[in-house]
């Protein structure tokens, strides 16, 4: 759905200004200010949703679980588009070109690693101009292996990787995951090698097939092929799955490092700044139609389907988001050689 943007050519200036006054007054009467009197009809069209990803991966499937409880609150209904290429650069692109600042359109994307492709190579947009509001999940990082590997504990696999050179499936090279593989690299003396494999089901493939070595990826794509594969070692202060997870050891803990956690998987709605600056009333419906949503027994039901762990849903709002963006972005800085495919 959508505006008919044909004018009328009935109307004139003045009865343009006529309409306009009306609505105006309309606020004044109810004691609102404009912007909130104009909210009470928003949304009056679906809300488009641009995911830099191709379709059926984790911000997918986060992503249709939301919607599909959010609906309820905003009284439409949403259409997924998906643009991926250069590990989200277009998707974000694409939003940033062509998307409306009413609050009919969001993105929906993984703040780690597109945070990261920034940090490789700068957007052709200014990042003031776009900003997380809503952060849905924290899946931490893991390194993980095929149940037929002769990998056992993540000790094995250094042991290996001081001889020789192990190749670890990664999704994307800018790519929190990719980070612990590298920092664990550099403090066990370890050769490991990333690779990206363009996507989390590519990754899984390669370390199925043997092709890799072992892998790394956010967590909970991998708690739920724990029959195909197992974690070795949690990119986390601590481990916050010890039951679903053999008690893997954590990147910290185990080498002595003090890496912060490496949150893999940090979905998150993002919308353009000039939104919030000049349609305040139909944003803030949307922050609070959205927590309501998160906190809606529905949604939860509608979570477990994807089989994901429900203990990394968690509501965090603007500030927390910027504030995890900020902290990846500046790790990411102290490998940015690395994770543009340089050897340093």
């Amino acid at each position: 759905m959508g505006f008919d943007n044909k004018f009328d050519p009935k109307l004139n200036r003045r009865d343009i200004l006529k309409g306009s006054i009306a609505v105006v007054g309309a606020a004044a009467a109810l004691g609102l200010p404009f912007s909130s009197a104009l909210a009470k009809g928003f949304p009056d069209q679906n809300i488009k949703i641009y995911i830099p990803t191709r379709a059926g991966g984790g911000a997918d499937r986060l992503n249709r679980a939301v919607t599909s409880v959010w609906k309820k609150y905003l009284k439409t209904n949403f259409e997924n588009s998906f643009f991926p290429g250069a590990a989200g650069r277009v998707g974000y692109e694409k939003y940033m070109g062509l998307a409306k600042d009413d609050g009919h359109e969001l993105l929906f994307g993984n703040m780690g690693p597109e945070v990261l492709n920034w940090v490789v190579k700068a957007p052709t947009f200014d990042l003031n101009k776009f900003k997380y509001f809503a952060q849905i999940d924290a899946d931490p990082g893991v390194i993980f292996v095929s149940r037929k590997s002769k990998f056992k504990t993540i000790d094995d696999v250094i042991a290996a990787a001081k001889k020789k050179t192990l190749n670890v499936g990664v999704s994307r090279l800018a790519h929190p995951a990719t980070l612990g593989v590298m920092a664990l690299a550099r403090q066990a003396g370890a050769k490991l090698n990333a690779i990206p494999l363009s996507g989390g089901k590519n990754t899984y493939a390669g370390v199925a097939t043997g092709e890799m070595d072992l892998g790394a990826l956010p967590s909970g794509g991998v708690i739920k092929r724990s029959k195909n594969f197992k974690i070795l070692l949690m990119m986390s202060h601590k481990n916050p799955l010890p039951s679903k997870t053999e008690n893997a050891p954590t990147l910290n803990d185990h080498f002595k490092m003090s890496m912060p956690s490496l949150v893999a998987g940090a979905r998150a709605y993002g919308i353009k700044t000039s939104a919030i600056s000049d349609h305040g009333a139909n944003f803030r419906k949307l922050e609070e139609t959205l927590k309501k949503t998160i906190s809606d027994p529905e949604f939860k039901k509608a979570y477990q389907k994807t089989k994901a762990p429900w203990e990394y849903v968690r509501y965090r709002g603007p500030e927390e988001a910027a504030v995890y963006a900020k902290g990846i972005a500046q790790i990411g800085k102290e490998f940015k050689e690395l994770l543009s495919g340089k050897k340093s």
